[in-house]
């Protein structure tokens, strides 16, 4: 049965670089979205840039340009960055749209109807040279409980203490530098401890969707009943969705001078993109009924999914606020969240004084293969939140050994023979060699751990049945069957058997490799791979292209 899912990853914030850290999630999102699309399921795959906030005000500021100039620049670089390693969304938007506002707008209109919009007064750090209050990042000082300098208002850096800024020790403007005053201002808050969202989010955090699956994976699910206190317990505090002017974002309704909170309207994006998604879909007459994702009970009718892959670092906002604005405004709930750990460069944090705080856009201007580091991600990845190392030694062995040494070595080994001795055109390939790539395909191996998010599990199997091609050309030896006479049968049937087993191992890795799987199904001239249907191997009579060099050998000084 055919899936129906809408599939989004975070939305990077519109302030910064794509870095490689960024990465390790668009790519699982990535690799998960072509398999599926390969099994003939539906797929609508969509992102969007983060916009709104003090930070992008403030650097607009100071780089002379108004806030929407600024996010329209860093819009076309997210998106060439993403382009480059073969993040294919189906549309990249961004926050600050007109489909943004109208669902955010409905969402709060909802909510405050349903009695879980509130105001009070808060006490904020104002800063009276820029005249803003200032949020947490904005404001630097002492830590008050081991008296680091220049700290942030939320946490220490050197003890891992977390405080509120009103605590921090000769606190100063990050922006200004002046001394900040207390101020009193009215905000608007979510009632996220109201027993209702309470109640809700218990059963939603330790559930499972409509396929059985869990919404969160285990880890993920033990923070949630950390946060949310055991049965009879509340730990929740309501959500500040204001800020005051001013502020880059959408004002809220009725209420002058007060904007939505960046983090209120961040995750509606993903239903702005793929609203927008739908008008240019339409615009070619093609429709898609956007209400069977978003709206809670047509979505339950019509059995769509709602899948977001993100960050360990965004788990609380994605997790809590997220699901319980969609519940209470009557919008679907997520289906599941798929949650990926940090990147650490050889066991430590991405670091620019070391030298390993590396940009997406460097490692493109190296002239660097990105799908060598999709591969590494890939192999990495086990659909946990544990961390992904990336050691540099350790990428350049395993494409070298994987890639080059297993993967491209059974064609450029076998595929000469074909164009010379064949005309180009394939024997019969001997269907006892290829049994173990038969029983493999049927038993659905390597698709299972794709299904689950296992890609390192779904490259050992794939290089297990790389090996096994090896040998089997090892054995047969077709560069001594070439110089001898009356074995061009023979030397037909061992390069077609050959190139079978190569044609599997790339329709395997074609989530994980999407560019040079194109390029294989060229030289095949093949039609593109799919995951559907009984294991055949490739037809003899079959003419395939002349075999040129599919991937090279990465090199220490690159």
């Amino acid at each position: 049965m055919s899936r129906k899912l809408l599939v989004t990853n975070a939305l990077p914030y519109a302030n910064g670089d794509i870095h490689l850290g960024h990465l390790v999630g668009y790519i699982q999102a990535d690799i998960w979205v072509r398999f599926q699309r390969m099994r003939g399921h539906s797929v609508h795959y969509v992102c969007a840039d983060d916009t709104h906030g003090t930070p992008v005000m403030l650097r607009a500021e100071k780089e002379g340009l108004t806030p929407e100039q600024l996010i329209e620049r860093v819009h076309g670089e997210h998106l060439r960055d993403f382009t480059a390693f073969g993040v294919a969304f189906d549309n990249y938007h961004s926050t600050h749209s007109v489909e943004n506002r109208f669902y955010a707008e409905d969402i709060y209109g909802k909510l405050k109807s349903g009695g879980l919009i509130d105001t009070r007064s808060i006490e904020q750090y104002y800063d009276p040279v820029k005249e803003m209050f200032l949020p947490d990042r904005f404001i630097k000082g002492e830590c008050p409980k081991c008296g680091a300098a220049d700290q942030y208002g939320d946490n220490c850096e050197a003890c891992g203490a977390a405080y509120a800024p009103t605590e921090l020790k000769n606190p100063y403007s990050a922006v200004s530098g002046a001394k900040p005053v207390l101020k009193t201002s009215e905000h608007y808050f979510f009632r996220l401890s109201d027993e209702r969202a309470v109640a809700f989010l218990r059963e939603w955090t330790r559930g499972t969707n409509a396929a059985g699956e869990r919404r969160l994976q285990a880890e993920a699910a033990n923070k949630m009943k950390e946060w949310l206190g055991e049965e009879g317990e509340n730990k929740l505090s309501d959500w500040d969705i204001s800020r005051d002017a001013p502020y880059f974002g959408f004002e809220i309704p009725g209420a002058p001078g007060k904007y939505f909170y960046v983090w209120l309207d961040a995750p509606i994006g993903y239903l702005a993109s793929f609203r927008n998604l739908a008008a240019k879909r339409a615009a070619a007459g093609e429709h898609i009924a956007v209400e069977d994702y978003t709206d809670a009970s047509r979505a339950a009718a019509a059995g769509t999914e709602m899948v977001h892959f993100i960050g360990k670092d965004i788990l609380y906002f994605h997790a809590l606020f997220w699901p319980a604005m969609l519940k209470f405004a009557g919008y679907a709930t997520p289906s599941r969240l798929c949650v990926n750990g940090f990147l650490t460069v050889d066991g430590a944090k991405m670091s620019k004084s070391r030298g390993t705080f590396i940009t997406a856009h460097s490692y493109i201007a190296q002239k660097l293969n990105p799908e060598w580091l999709r591969y590494y991600f890939a192999g990495k990845s086990n659909g946990t939140m544990e961390d992904v190392d990336l050691n540099l030694d350790d990428m350049i062995a395993k494409v070298n050994s994987d890639l080059v040494g297993k993967f491209v070595n059974i064609a450029s080994r076998c595929a000469g023979f074909i164009g010379k001795r064949f005309d180009g055109r394939l024997g019969e390939a001997d269907a006892a060699a290829c049994a173990e790539f038969a029983t493999a395909w049927a038993e659905g191996r390597v698709a299972n751990a794709y299904e689950e998010r296992d890609y390192g599990r779904a490259l050992r199997e794939i290089m297990r049945l790389a090996d096994l091609a090896n040998q089997y050309v090892n054995d047969h030896k077709p560069w001594e069957l070439a110089k001898q006479e009356g074995q061009e049968a023979r030397l037909h049937a061992v390069c077609s058997t050959a190139l079978t087993m190569f044609r599997d191992l790339t329709r395997y890795l074609k989530p994980v490799l999407p560019a040079l799987a194109a390029q294989v199904e060229a030289f095949l001239a093949i039609p593109a791979m799919d995951w559907q249907g009984d294991w055949a191997p490739l037809p003899a009579g079959h003419a395939i292209q002349a075999y040129s060099h599919l991937m090279t050998r990465v090199e220490r000084k690159q």
